[in-house]
């Protein structure tokens, strides 16, 4: 069993709240948007993570990180983007790798608004954390939290940081 925490438009933000989840997770996943690279940094120093560039994220980033990372955990195959869309509305290069990879777990970030969703077209799990930074146009920063076991994801919650904006460590 893994339990993984999963965030995403940090736009170089990261601070004690998200670090102490970072400590209970056995895996972080950020779906993009990172912003400056301690954030990553921050995270590998605590605990292993898989990530992936977003839009606003420069060369540097774009070099340690892919565009799409397509893996397993457990026995869940697990497909992340940064900007995917939402079920019934992902873009094009996205619906073309939906098509031939099949996986049971599809996330991504971009929207800054956190939801989750079964995807009955494409048989899969759909997650957008949210956005766990303190810059862009949502209320509330965000992150989910959940486990796999074997094939089974379970235990999820939804994680609010607190409004945007305002930190408190």
């Amino acid at each position: 069993m893994k339990k993984i925490l999963l965030l995403s438009d940090t736009h170089s933000h990261i601070d004690n709240r998200i670090l102490s989840y970072i400590e209970q997770a056995d895996e972080v996943w950020h779906a993009g948007d990172i912003g400056n690279l301690s954030v990553t940094d921050a995270i590998e120093k605590i605990k292993p993570l898989r990530a992936v560039y977003g839009n606003i994220d420069g060369q540097e980033a774009r070099v340690r990180f892919p565009e799409f990372q397509q893996f397993y955990c457990e026995k869940v195959a697990v497909l992340m983007t940064h900007i995917g869309g939402s079920p019934g509305r992902y873009n094009p290069k996205v619906r073309a790798v939906l098509s031939r990879s099949f996986p049971k777990l599809f996330i991504c970030g971009h929207s800054h608004i956190l939801k989750v969703m079964q995807d009955k077209k494409y048989k899969h799990l759909y997650m957008n954390p949210g956005a766990a930074g303190v810059q862009g146009f949502h209320k509330v920063r965000t992150m989910l939290r959940f486990e796999i076991d074997g094939d089974q994801i379970q235990n999820l919650e939804a994680i609010e940081l607190g409004i945007r904006g305002v930190v408190k460590d």
